[in-house]
């Protein structure tokens, strides 16, 4: 997942029995000044920031969105209506943008007064000076923007303009989930250096560094030059890591922690929900999972192993199977309902037939295929329940479970052959979208298909949203007619608070834009006793 590398990698899903929200109680006032929340994250993903907290060095920094924002708030960030609706990236710390040439060339106005919190002016100048760090930076969330030469300037205090060889009008929708986002002090980072910035790092956002303990504790107090008056309205926000969803509902229910991100053990969450001790927020589904197949190496070279494996494949009765027919949609692509240009089916898609996989399997000899996944609980049963339908098949299969950092590092070897992945994000063309997966250029990625990259990159360039769709949908045509990997169930995971703790994305919807929502920290509260 960081996107994951954080992105990488987790789940997605919404609606029905497990869609729902559990809300104990609702706020009868304003919110309120003061207080400290303890937020858990699950030491397999967000609770995991081994490389510090600088933008340009840390490697997890898709998965630690809700640690990175609190630290440097965000040039951009993604909103929604209560119900996760009318979902849109808007400025934050920016001011405005502008998309010039038909999106070859964008301009980035910034507020006005902003300062680190070293008491340095947050100008074109320093965010120009992050740019340039980003994106040569190693971690996953770091842009792939088709820069020309020379790309990243300034025009006067306050603007940063972007040049590109190519128009990409989606750049503003992908910066929510980019590292660019972010912007470190220059100046605290000199001072400091890069070893001991990444530990006590300096930005402009709502909470400032008090002290960091990494993979284990963050705690921060509130920034009081923060520019937005009034906010935010914690005194103190800690994110502690936990190992799983179980430890973390008993931290919860014990009154060890106020909140808890990404839960995603289905058993757990009907119990939340039945319990109502607890608000229970589902977000909506952005990402289906994606059996992605390394078509550069052997078995998936072969067109027909990979086509063995779609015939193979039921997702509908393991959506039955294992979630009791709760609504988690089968998609055929790489959309799901919270995202945008979702589409269900694909024209042609080769559909669930045992026999045909049969015969493929007999026609290759025999197929062995080794398949992994990150660790979480979902992820785990639905690759089990793949191993089963695969062995009837004839399929040889062995299964193996990941921590983030050597999940990273099994796609960057490229000697790997199945992984069962989320396949999308908010914006397909953002964070760990399609391009992520299925662009030659990504080292998560086991296609290269110059006729897919060139339909992504068009989608990714075209302002006309229709124009978008229309590509987005003939990529998946292309996915499908090539048997490059089979999509599945959406399941999206859940936020847990305790009773009196509101916020936007924490007990309202925000679609995920990795894999757990960007939760607005600014604007969490929880009622003084």
């Amino acid at each position: 997942m960081s996107l994951l590398l954080a992105g990488l990698l987790v789940v997605a899903g919404c609606g029905g029995g497990a869609g729902s929200a559990a809300t104990p109680d609702a706020p009868t006032g304003p919110p309120q000044r003061g207080g400290e929340l303890v937020v858990l994250e699950d030491a397999a993903f967000a609770g995991g920031w081994p490389t510090g907290l600088d933008p340009a060095t840390n490697t997890t920094g898709g998965a630690n969105i809700s640690q990175m924002s609190a630290i440097y708030g965000g040039l951009f960030r993604l909103q929604a209506d209560e119900d996760g609706s009318n979902a849109e990236v808007v400025p934050h710390q920016a001011e405005s943008y502008e998309l010039l040439d038909g999106g070859q060339t964008v301009r980035i106005t910034l507020r006005d007064g902003i300062t680190f919190t070293d008491g340095t002016p947050f100008d074109a100048e320093a965010v120009a000076f992050n740019f340039r760090r980003a994106i040569e930076s190693p971690c996953t969330c770091s842009p792939t923007w088709p820069l020309a030469e020379n790309g990243i300037t300034t025009d006067g205090p306050l603007t940063v303009v972007l040049q590109f060889t190519r128009p990409y009008a989606a750049v503003i929708n992908a910066f929510p989930v980019s590292n660019v986002n972010w912007i470190a002090s220059p100046t605290a980072l000199e001072t400091l250096g890069e070893e001991q910035f990444k530990v006590t790092p300096v930005g402009a956002g709502p909470f400032t560094v008090v002290s960091n303990q990494l993979s284990s504790e963050l705690v921060l107090e509130r920034n009081p030059d923060y520019f937005r008056e009034g906010l935010p309205y914690l005194d103190t926000l800690t994110f502690q890591s936990i190992g799983g969803d179980q430890p973390a509902y008993q931290a919860l229910l014990a009154g060890q922690a106020q909140a808890y991100e990404g839960l995603s053990t289905t058993p757990l969450l009907e119990q939340a929900q039945s319990a109502g001790r607890l608000t229970v927020t589902v977000q909506p589904a952005t990402s289906p999972y994606v059996v992605q197949l390394n078509t550069k190496t052997a078995p998936f070279d072969d067109e027909r192993a990979r086509e063995a494996i779609y015939r193979a494949t039921d997702f509908a009765a393991i959506s039955q199977g294992l979630f009791r027919g709760q609504d988690y949609p089968v998609s055929q692509m790489f959309t799901a309902p919270g995202g945008l240009f979702h589409h269900e089916t694909v024209e042609g898609y080769p559909t669930y037939d045992l026999e045909r996989a049969k015969e493929l399997v007999t026609e290759l000899g025999g197929l062995t295929v080794k398949l992994g996944t990150l660790g979480n609980y979902v992820a785990e049963q639905v690759m089990t329940a793949l191993q089963t339908q695969w062995q009837d098949a004839g399929i040889t299969v062995d299964i193996e479970t990941y921590e983030l950092s050597t999940l990273v590092q099994q796609f960057t070897s490229g000697e790997w052959q199945a992984m069962l992945q989320t396949a999308g994000a908010w914006d397909p063309a953002a964070g760990v979208g399609v391009g992520f997966r299925f662009a030659a250029t990504s080292p998560f990625s086991g296609v290269a298909d110059p006729e897919l990259d060139r339909l992504l990159d068009a989608a990714a360039a075209t302002i006309d949203p229709a124009e978008r769709e229309r590509l987005y949908v003939e990529a998946g045509r292309l996915i499908s007619d090539n048997a490059y990997a089979p999509f599945g169930l959406a399941f999206a995971p859940a936020n847990l608070a305790v009773e009196g703790v509101y916020g936007p994305g924490l007990t309202t919807k925000i679609p995920p834009i990795v894999v757990n929502t960007g939760v607005l920290w600014d604007e969490v509260w929880r009622v003084q006793q």
